[in-house]
Parts: structure tokens; sequence; C-alpha cells
């Protein structure tokens, strides 16, 4: 069976500091919340692949490591290094590309790739 990713999201402790984290941080920015009348999930638009959704839930962090693809990863290790939870430091992997790892507020994997 083959697939195509639509949809991904990892849980927050606090969706507003989330929120607010994701976009000073990592500069995204939120398309969408739900529910209306007390929102407790958030999406961020999405250029490409799959949609990036964070969900207010006691679970947190989510299990395993989101990666994003990015088209100047040495730029943004340069502005995110220093302000953030590093796991993995910018590194060459043996399979071409460059890479580098940090959690989130709440313990969230977060990869960016540069092919």
């Amino acid at each position: 069976m083959k697939t195509k990713l639509a949809h991904v999201r990892v849980n927050v402790k606090d969706l507003d500091e989330a929120i607010d984290w994701y976009e000073s941080t990592l500069g995204f920015k939120v398309a969408a919340t739900w529910p209306p009348e007390k929102p407790n999930y958030a999406h961020f638009e999405a250029d490409n692949g799959a949609t990036f959704a964070i969900m207010e839930h006691e679970d947190y962090p989510s299990l395993g490591r989101l990666n994003f693809h990015t088209d100047d990863v040495e730029a943004l290790w340069i502005e995110l290094k220093n302000n953030v939870n590093v796991i993995e430091e910018l590194f060459s992997t043996p399979y071409g590309t460059r890479k580098f790892t940090i959690t989130d507020l709440d313990g969230n994997e977060l990869g960016f790739v540069q092919d």
C-alpha cells in the first residue's frame, strides 16, 4: 500500500505557550485553532508536505521525532542554537544531508534537515 502523509500532531502542556514558542522561536504561523469556543488544538501553515499541528494534552511530549526540511539549515542553526534545547548539533549525515535536532518547550523532538 502506498501512502502520503497528510497530517502530524504532537502533544503540548499549554497550547498558548506552545503557540507563542513556535511562532516566536521558529517563525511558524498558525493557520487555524479548534474548537472555536476554547481551543486545545492548532495547526500551522504548510508549504507542501504534511500539516504540522499541536494539541494541549496531558500525555506530552509525544514520542518520536519530526524532521522538517529547510533550504538553509546552516543559517537556521546559527539563529536557533543558543536559544533552544539542542539534542543533536548540526552535522552531516551518511546519506548526504545536513541536520540538527532540538526540542520544543515540552520535549517534542524536532529535526531540521537540508538535502
